[in-house]
């Protein structure tokens, strides 16, 4: 399976008159209720000429890269509208998780490489990476709440690095994730030499970088790299019921743990550093919300494990 959609896109990248982007796409049964876009063309369907497309439902929101003709690949307004949208669901006391995922039929096929072959003076990229957006766009953030990223077909190159932004990834079994920026110089700026060896460990994640190779849904299971394999065209849905499910749990208590064990990982210098920072931010919500939910459970609720 890896190898039949490896050969497509190899066919793609080889071909002169194409893109040189990195991927494919699939349909959403979404209905877009919020647009954004970086074209004021008339275009057929509510999304057309629309780069990103978000949807609430409930306390969760789904946002759209929608690039379907150039393999979601992203260019410079693509990544600002994402980085937007992130922001947005961050700040939104309403919404709990966010689902990330690409319409037509891929994740994402990284950086628009045909628009820096025709810059004729490279784009200038902050350099300072707590300002500004990352060339992907919203790779530089540290959510405070969760995203799940709904990957099918190809997730390579910097939208591997996007699947990495997110705390858990759903993954397609006929998916196909890599480093496939290795082949034309194109590195990895956007979180993918930090974050992939804390997902997966250094040895494996060397593998995925130094070769670019791709890497199937199932092995990426097996690194750690997918949190569920679901069959083909069932990623966004599966995404969004466990979106609802995360969303459904007490969210003080939630976040500080998520906080806490990303704290542990990343910023953390000790041991008893992280074990002092789990301790401050989960007292305060012992009040808030452990109590309640100890009443609760008194009360019957949740006995035999059940989570209704």
């Amino acid at each position: 399976m890896v190898l039949r959609h490896f050969s497509k896109l190899t066919s793609v990248l080889g071909a002169k008159s194409q893109s040189k982007t990195f991927g494919l796409s699939k349909r959403t049964s979404l209905m877009p209720v919020k647009l954004h876009s970086d074209s004021t063309g008339a275009g057929n369907g509510a999304a057309a000429g629309q780069t990103v497309v978000s949807e609430r439902r409930g306390s969760v929101v789904s946002v759209v890269i929608n690039r379907p003709e150039v393999r979601n690949a992203v260019n410079q307004e693509t990544a600002r509208r994402l980085l937007e949208e992130l922001q947005a669901f961050d700040s939104d006391p309403d919404l709990n998780v966010a689902v990330l995922h690409g319409k037509g039929g891929n994740f994402c096929a990284g950086y628009d490489l045909k628009m820096l072959a025709n810059q004729k003076v490279p784009g200038k990229l902050e350099q300072d990476v707590t300002k500004g957006p990352g060339p992907m766009g919203p790779s530089r953030l540290q959510l405070s709440k969760p995203l799940i990223a709904a990957v099918s077909g190809f997730a390579v190159a910097g939208g591997l690095e996007l699947a990495l932004l997110a705390d858990l990834r759903v993954v397609e079994e006929s998916a196909v994730m890599g480093v496939f920026c290795r082949r034309f110089g194109v590195p990895l700026i956007d979180g993918g030499t930090v974050r992939l060896p804390r997902l997966i460990g250094l040895s494996r994640a060397l593998d995925l970088i130094l070769t670019g190779r791709p890497i199937g849904a199932q092995e990426a299971l097996a690194f750690g790299l997918a949190n569920r394999v679901v069959p083909e065209g069932q990623a966004l849905e599966a995404a969004l019921q466990l979106a609802e499910q995360i969303s459904a749990f007490p969210q003080q208590c939630l976040r500080a743990d998520r906080s806490s064990a990303v704290y542990s990982c990343y910023d953390a210098q000790t041991f008893t550093q992280a074990m002092q920072n789990e301790f401050d931010h989960g007292v305060p919500i012992i009040h808030s919300e452990a109590v309640p939910g100890a009443i609760r459970f008194a009360a019957g609720a949740g006995r035999g494990g059940k989570f209704s």
